[in-house]
């Protein structure tokens, strides 16, 4: 083994310097305007997301003029702000709360002048915490759709597309309901690609999809709507969203300050210093979660026993969004699905451990962000009594590792910048 570090503790310490690079407080000051950039106007802030809450204390830290307003985050995210409002709501199946808030959102930019500017805090999560159906819909309609498509095994552009064109704040109608107002979008990534339109469903950002689109994934998965929502996609008009070129954002501009890649790059840093050669595999991976274990145990296997693709001592980094489609009946998540996957096709590989969980400390609906395998994980669950390939048949990823007590657990981390993988092949 290179080093003198135990390999669950260095697997650890990759994922908190992950973590640690998309905190608010260091991202978000580069990117802030100046006073002299305000045109003498107000400076109105708003935001949604697991981040936003820190996003706007790294704002009122670092900026001593007058502003006000409001953001929305996750139950449990908050952080002490006293100019800007925080609320919490829950996610990942919307509620009141965040109903209210949006509301009032649309209400506080609403009737500004050209001089003003709304600085917009978005960060993962925000397509949840910021629910506004169309009229016609009511919020258990959002709640059932939103429930759907968490099960239906689509990518997370596929759900976003869907949300934004049921939505009556998202798909860019909260940047158009800010003219003439000058719009900064401040954008944390937690998807894959980065793009903008799919982080919380791009609230203020244009969209090119359409309800057809929409429609068709719809139609692609299977997935029950409530039929006001469903003709509401067929109908096409009323739920269609910004689209480029729409005269109300030509004064809307998105800056990105934390992605996937800036998270996996500051834990290849910490893999060097230990002495071990770090290869990113790939910062926007997708695909159903036990396939994406099974692929990355190949590679891990290849590279252990072959030195191909890689020389060992390594670690493989990798970071994007997988999907589960429920099967069963345990509780999730994504990122301990494909670990168990991926601990099952290593069948106790003496020198491949991994890491996989969530940067925003939740994986699923479950307030964990993953878990930890290594060569003896099978052998100590099948002494507990446990049967890994029933437990990952029946989506029971937590339920397994808590039991064998390797989950990892963070708290609010209050960031978002997706999946965190690493492999860990010693020599």
């Amino acid at each position: 083994m290179t080093g003198t570090t135990a390999p669950a503790d260095l697997l650890r310490r990759m994922f908190d310097a992950a973590v640690a690079s998309a905190q608010p407080a260091l991202c978000v000051p580069p990117h802030l305007p100046t006073p002299r950039q305000l045109e003498g106007g107000r400076l109105i802030v708003i935001g949604a997301g697991k981040a936003s809450a820190a996003m706007a204390e790294a704002v009122e830290t670092h900026w001593s003029g007058p502003l006000s307003g409001l953001v929305v985050t996750r139950y449990g995210y908050g952080a002490p702000c006293s100019r800007i409002e925080i609320v919490e709501a829950a996610h990942p199946v919307p509620d009141a709360a965040g109903l209210q808030a949006a509301q009032r959102m649309l209400e506080l930019v609403r009737g500004l002048k050209p001089e003003d500017t709304v600085l917009c805090l978005i960060s993962g999560g925000g397509s949840a915490l910021l629910p506004m159906p169309l009229p016609g819909l009511t919020l258990e309609d959002k709640q059932a759709i939103n429930q759907a498509l968490l099960q239906s095994g689509a990518t997370i552009g596929e759900m976003n597309c869907v949300r934004r064109h049921l939505s009556a704040i998202k798909g860019g109608r909260l940047a158009a309901a800010c003219h003439p107002a000058r719009v900064i979008t401040l954008l944390m990534s937690d998807v894959p690609g980065d793009s903008p339109v799919d982080i919380a469903s791009g609230p203020t950002v244009a969209d090119p999809s359409t309800c057809a689109d929409a429609l068709a994934i719809v139609r692609r998965y299977g997935i029950a709507l409530p039929p006001a929502a469903r003709r509401l996609l067929e109908e096409g008009d009323a739920a269609e969203s910004i689209k480029p070129g729409d005269a109300r954002l030509a004064r809307s501009e998105t800056r990105m300050v934390a992605t996937p890649q800036m998270a996996l790059e500051a834990a290849a840093d910490v893999a060097r210093r230990a002495g071990y050669a770090a290869h990113i595999l790939g910062d926007a991976i997708e695909g159903e979660a036990r396939d994406v274990g099974k692929v990355l145990a190949g590679i891990a296997l290849q590279t252990a026993n072959r030195d191909q693709p890689f020389r060992t001592p390594c670690v493989l980094l990798s970071g994007g969004e997988t999907t589960v489609t429920l099967r069963g009946t345990g509780r999730g998540g994504r990122n301990v699905e494909c670990l168990l996957s991926l601990a099952l096709a290593l069948r106790g590989h003496p020198e491949i451990h991994a890491l996989m969980g969530d940067t925003d400390g939740v994986d699923g609906a479950e307030d964990i962000a993953g878990a930890i395998a290594g060569p003896q994980t099978l052998d100590r669950a099948w002494a507990l009594g446990l049967r890994p390939a029933d437990e990952l048949a029946n989506n029971n990823g937590h339920g397994f590792f808590q039991a064998l007590g390797d989950s990892v657990i963070t708290g609010p981390t209050r960031t978002n910048v997706n999946d965190f993988r690493a492999i860990l092949v010693t020599d």
